[in-house]
């Protein structure tokens, strides 16, 4: 089975990127709110890209993460201005890598390493390009292209039309179970970033292997 991936594929936003670290700056303009506004926006932002999804009524991930962020500061009790708003959604783009990452991608380079995301490419990119790992990126794929999120099987299809290989040559990665739930589905091999040690799924689908962090999936190689 490792002899035959020929492409690793992250999932960004908590596999590869902290998007808590979006803490500190919510901190800074509304004190000892910066943890609550995180979280909230967050789950905000994950609720209404699958509302989305399931409606029909698709929205650049950007547009689904400043609706998320004014529920959040709502939700809170801050008041957010227009200044404050960008502010944030700039601290998006300069979200953290977890601890591991460059290292780990950087033993990856006799494979093509991707980074495939539902955030637009307005965001994703930016991300990418701006961090310690742009160098160790060959690829960004961002399901904004096709207008489809994941955990759809159309959002896991065009990523593997962008690779141009079999589904079964890849190894993709996330610490979001459903994410992983539907690679599986759609016949990637998969691994389980499963940093907040969250009580595995009772689904009929399941990951090819868990691990707490990134250095678990050297064993691929």
């Amino acid at each position: 089975m490792r002899r035959m991936i020929k492409a690793l594929v992250f999932d960004a936003y908590g596999t590869l990127y902290d998007v808590h670290s979006v803490k500190e700056a919510c901190d800074s303009l509304f004190p000892e709110k910066g943890e609550a506004i995180s979280a909230e926006w967050r789950k905000k932002q994950l609720e209404y890209f699958f509302q989305r999804q399931m409606m029909g009524r698709y929205r650049p991930f950007d547009k689904v993460t400043r609706d998320a962020l004014r529920y959040a500061c709502k939700a809170e009790g801050a008041k957010l201005t227009k200044e404050n708003e960008d502010m944030l959604m700039e601290a998006y783009l300069e979200l953290e890598l977890f601890e591991e990452v460059r290292d780990v991608l950087g033993k990856l380079s006799d494979k093509q390493r991707v980074v495939f995301s539902n955030g637009s490419e307005n965001m994703i990119g930016p991300l990418v390009s701006g961090s310690r790992i742009a160098d160790d990126i060959d690829m960004v794929i961002s399901a904004d292209e096709i207008k489809q999120y994941k955990p759809a099987a159309a959002a896991y299809a065009h990523a593997l039309d962008r690779l141009g290989i079999e589904r079964n040559e890849v190894l993709f990665m996330s610490s979001n179970s459903w994410d992983i739930m539907g690679a599986a589905s759609f016949g990637f091999h998969t691994a389980w970033i499963n940093r907040g040690r969250e009580q595995p799924e009772t689904l009929d689908i399941q990951p090819d292997r868990a691990y707490t962090d990134l250095n678990g999936i050297l064993e691929w190689i």
